[in-house]
This record gives C-alpha cells, structure tokens and sequence, in this order.
C-alpha cells in the first residue's frame, strides 16, 4: 500500500471491518472517476461506506432514497413557478453534490433509474432544455439488494454499463461480527477527513500517467476478446478503456508507477462481470481461466 493512502485506509478500516480489498476496490472506483454498484443483502454495510468516503474526503453528500414512487424530477431538480416574479426559477435538487447515494436504486421504476444515465456518462443534466453541469468529481454510488427480493426492478444494460464497478461487501469476520455484538464499534460513526477534494483530484489525474505496457494491453483485449466469443456477453469498449484504467489506479494504490498482469487478473471480474450479467465466479470460470496470463 503506498503511504499516502494509508490514513485514508485506515480511517475506513474504523467503520468497515475486515473488509481490507473492498475498501481498495472502492477507492480505486473513486480514483478512476467511476461509480461504483454495491450489491449485497441488506444490513450489510453498503450506507456506511458511502459515508465514509465522502467523509474521507470532506466530500459534500446527498442520499436519495429510491422508492418505487420516487420521480425522476426528486433526483434531479426542476423549474418551480415564482408567484412574485412570474417567472419559473430552477431549484436543483440532489444531484448536485460531490458524492450521491442511490440507495436501494433497484427499488425505483425503470423511469427514475435512467434519470441518472445523462450525469454519470456526461456530468450534466438537462432539464426542461437547459444544460446543467454538475461537480467535477461527481461520483455516484448505489446500492441494490439482491434481485430475487421482493419489490426490485432489474437495472437496464445501458445502466449497468454505466457503471464502473460492482462490489459486494458480504458478511462480516466472525471477530468483526462479535465486535459489532459487544458494541466496540459503532459502524455510522462520523470520520474525520484525512484528505480533501483537491488531493483526490490530484490524485485522479496522477494515475492517468502510468503506462501500460504492450503485455498488459495485450491481456486485456484477449479477455474481452473471450467475452465476444460467447453469444449475448461481449464486453464494449467502454469495459476496456475502464479496465485500463482501473489496473492503473490498483498499481497506484499498491505505490507502483507500472502494471502487472495479476493486477489485470484481479480488478477485472469487478469491472467486467456486472456488464456481461455474470456474478464474479462465473467471470473468472468463463473468462479469467480461459486466457493464458502472460509472463
């Protein structure tokens, strides 16, 4: 782990427990400028990591939570008539943060899910017309119960693929469970900030100049290449120009100014699974193992 982001670590580490990769892959999300899909059961952490990493970075937040009757115009704001001007003024509604938690976002109508697409592909909203920018490190993380729950809408391809990485916490170590019994660690805890805004988006702009060797380049597009070879789960482009980027932030992280294969082998099933509709095993049976790693 490179020295700069150790208190950052560390300071996530206060509030999720035993769950060492997750919070990388989550900050390699954010270093990427991606958004980042939390999948998992209920109860499990996904609003507390949200949180700290907006706190992390004394970030502004929002949280919106999805409803089945939540409209797209909760989300993004919306003219509202002036009676003593006579005019519609625009009041902007959540969307307009730095950090934006969808929470249980599966749970809205399709309608109110896609109002997200515009501002996670292109940082704006357009309202009535008008072109509204949003913050420059806009950063999107939803969460989502499993599919097989009552009351959940499938996400559309188109929005899945919007996504830059799908995570899922899981449970909890037995000694991080029987903390969380005894009441030694109380999870929705305020974090003081390690970082600011500015770092993160020095940071962000440090990992876009790390090379790529022509090895690494190659192993990428022979795993993308492998999903094509399978009817109805071909990786876009979009999957590898993210993977690309992502093996650069994961080499940042670990303090190296170069990648490796195993980076590659690692970071994709979390960047790649979720656009294929596969679960990360069925990635790495389908994909991972059928491509020769390089050496």
């Amino acid at each position: 782990m490179s020295p700069q982001f150790k208190p950052v670590l560390n300071a996530l580490d206060n509030v999720i427990l035993s769950k060492n990769n997750e919070l990388k892959l989550a900050l390699v999300c954010l270093l990427c400028r991606g958004h980042l899909l939390i999948e998992d059961l209920p109860g499990m952490g996904k609003t507390t990591l949200a949180h700290a990493l907006a706190d992390v970075f004394a970030a502004r937040y929002q949280r919106v939570q999805f409803t089945s009757d939540l409209l797209p115009l909760d989300i993004t704001g919306g003219a509202i008539f002036n009676v003593k001007s006579q005019t519609f003024d625009f009041h902007p509604g959540p969307i307009f943060t730095q950090v934006l938690l969808a929470d249980e976002i599966n749970r809205a109508s399709p309608k109110t899910q896609s109002a997200l697409l515009e501002a996670m592909e292109e940082r704006q909203v357009t309202i009535d017309r008008q072109t509204h920018t949003l913050d420059a490190t806009f950063f999107v993380i939803a969460t989502q119960n499993p599919q097989d729950q009552a009351g959940t809408h499938a996400l559309p391809e188109s929005q899945l693929d919007r996504f830059f990485m799908r995570l899922s916490l899981g449970f909890p170590s037995p000694q991080a469970e029987r903390e969380l019994i005894l009441n030694q660690h109380t999870g929705r805890k305020r974090l003081t900030a390690v970082a600011d805004v500015a770092t993160l988006q020095s940071w962000q702009a440090e990992i876009t100049q790390i090379p790529l060797n022509d090895v690494v380049v190659d192993y990428i597009l022979a795993l993308v290449k492998r999903t094509r070879l399978t009817s109805g789960a071909a990786l876009s482009p979009r999957a590898s120009i993210a993977l690309g980027l992502a093996v650069r932030a994961w080499a940042f992280l670990a303090g190296r100014n170069y990648v490796l294969p195993d980076d590659v082998q690692f970071v994709a099933p979390y960047i790649c699974a979720h656009r294929i509709n596969m679960t990360l095993d069925e990635f790495q049976l389908q994909v991972i193992k059928q491509v020769p790693v390089p050496v």
